[in-house]
C-alpha cells in the first residue's frame, strides 16, 4: 500500500511539474522530422499482463523496420540523443505509473516477443532464460537495481539476477535510494556511465 501510494503521489507530482518539458520536447520532436511525438510499445507487466508503455519518440518514424547499427544507431534523431542521454524519453512512463501499469522501482518491462542471442549465436526467447518468470512477481519499474548497476552489455540471465536481488530485498528505503540515484544520473546526463556496486 505504501509503495502504490508513493507511486501515485510522485507520478502525479512529476506529471504536473514536468508539463513545460512535455511541450518543449513535443515541439522539438515535431520540428525535427514531423513524425509522431510518442512511441508506444507492448510490454509484459506483473503476473505476465501486457500493457502499452509510452515514451517520447527518440528514433526516426518506422525505426522498427530499419536495420540497427551496433555502435552509433543511425535511427536515433538529434533530439532523441539528448532525450536518451538524460533518460527524458521515458518521461511519459509517469502516466504508466499513475494508472498502475508500472511502479517507480522494479525490473525493467520487456517486450513479449523479445529474444536474446546467446554465446553460441543461438536465438533464445526470454521465457527460456532462468529468472524470467520470477521477475513478474512485482510491477516493472521505471528504474531499478539492474537499470542502475548492471552493465548494458551483459546477458539477460545476469540482469535477471539483479532483479531477483531487488525482489528479495525490496523495501521503501531501497526504493527511495534507487529513485534518488536515478535522479542524480539523469541530472548528470550519464545513463551510459553507471556504477557497478550494489
Amino acid at each position: 500500500m505504501l509503495k502504490r501510494s508513493f507511486d501515485i503521489l510522485l507520478s502525479g507530482l512529476g506529471l504536473i511539474l514536468s508539463s513545460p518539458f512535455w511541450l518543449l520536447f513535443a515541439t522539438a520532436i515535431k520540428l525535427e522530422d514531423r513524425g509522431p511525438v510518442f512511441y508506444g510499445q507492448r510490454r509484459v507487466g506483473q503476473y505476465g499482463r501486457h500493457f502499452r508503455s509510452w515514451k517520447f519518440r527518440s528514433m526516426v518514424p518506422n525505426a522498427d523496420q530499419k536495420l540497427q547499427a551496433k555502435d552509433q544507431d543511425s535511427r536515433i534523431t538529434k533530439v532523441g540523443r539528448l532525450l536518451r542521454a538524460t533518460a527524458m524519453d521515458e518521461l511519459p512512463q509517469l502516466w504508466n505509473i499513475l494508472v498502475g501499469d508500472m511502479s517507480f522501482v522494479g525490473p525493467r518491462a520487456l517486450m513479449p516477443e523479445e529474444i536474446e542471442v546467446n554465446s553460441n549465436g543461438k536465438l533464445v526467447p526470454m521465457e527460456e532464460i532462468p529468472g524470467y518468470e520470477f521477475r513478474h512477481q512485482v510491477q516493472p519499474g521505471l528504474t531499478g537495481v539492474a537499470q542502475i548497476y548492471a552493465p548494458r552489455d551483459i546477458p539477460r540471465r545476469n540482469k535477471f539476477r539483479y532483479d531477483r536481488l531487488y525482489i528479495k530485498k525490496q523495501n521503501f528505503w531501497l526504493d527511495l535510494r534507487l529513485i534518488v540515484l536515478s535522479f542524480w544520473i539523469t541530472f548528470r546526463a550519464s545513463w551510459e556511465v553507471r556504477g557497478d556496486k550494489f
